[in-house]
C-alpha cells in the first residue's frame, strides 16, 4: 500500500514534519478534526470528551472486547482557528513518550483538495525516535486513508 502521508524525521531533531493531501475541500477536512463522530471513525477510538476551541481539551480511549481499556489519550487545545489551524498537545497515558507538542496547520490547494501539514515536537530526540520505532507511519497513514474514505461520503 502506497504511503501517501509523508513523515519528515531528520536526524537529531526532536520533531516530525508529517504532510498528507487528501482529494476533500478545505472545510471537510477541518470537520473531521473538529467533529466527535468523525474523530471517532476514522481514529477507530472513543471520544470521550473534544472541546474544539481555544483552551479546550480532549480525551480519547479504545476498549479491547472484554472492556479493557488499551488506549488513552489526552491534551489541551491551545489555538483553533476553523479551517486553518489546530494547536494541542498529546500525550498517551501509560507510555514512556511524555507530552507532544503538535502543530496542525490546513491549506487549501484548489475547490476539492486540500492539504494537512503537521509539526511534532518532542521532549527529546530519544523520545521521538522511540516512536518512530512503532509501526506510526503506517498506521497514521491508515487512519489518514480512513479519513479520507469516510469524509468522502459527506461531499
Amino acid at each position: 500500500m502506497e504511503q501517501k502521508t509523508k513523515i519528515n524525521a531528520e536526524d537529531g531533531r526532536q520533531e516530525l514534519l508529517i504532510t498528507r493531501e487528501f482529494d476533500l475541500p478545505l472545510e471537510l477536512l477541518f470537520k473531521a478534526f473538529e467533529e466527535p463522530g468523525l474523530v471517532e471513525q476514522w481514529m477507530g477510538t472513543k471520544v470521550l470528551k473534544l472541546e474544539s476551541k481555544k483552551h479546550g481539551s480532549y480525551r480519547y480511549e479504545t476498549k479491547d472486547a472484554q472492556g479493557n481499556v488499551v488506549f488513552q489519550a489526552n491534551g489541551v487545545i491551545h489555538e483553533f482557528t476553523p479551517n486553518r489551524k489546530i494547536t494541542r498537545t498529546f500525550e498517551m497515558d501509560n507510555t514512556p513518550f511524555g507530552v507532544q507538542l503538535e502543530f496542525y496547520e490546513f491549506e487549501k490547494l484548489t475547490g476539492s483538495r486540500s492539504k494537512l501539514n503537521m509539526h511534532v515536537v518532542y521532549e527529546s530526540v530519544a523520545k521521538r525516535d522511540q516512536v518512530l520505532k512503532l509501526p506510526f507511519a503506517q498506521g497514521l497513514n491508515y487512519a489518514h486513508n480512513r479519513l479520507q474514505e469516510i469524509v468522502d461520503k459527506l461531499k
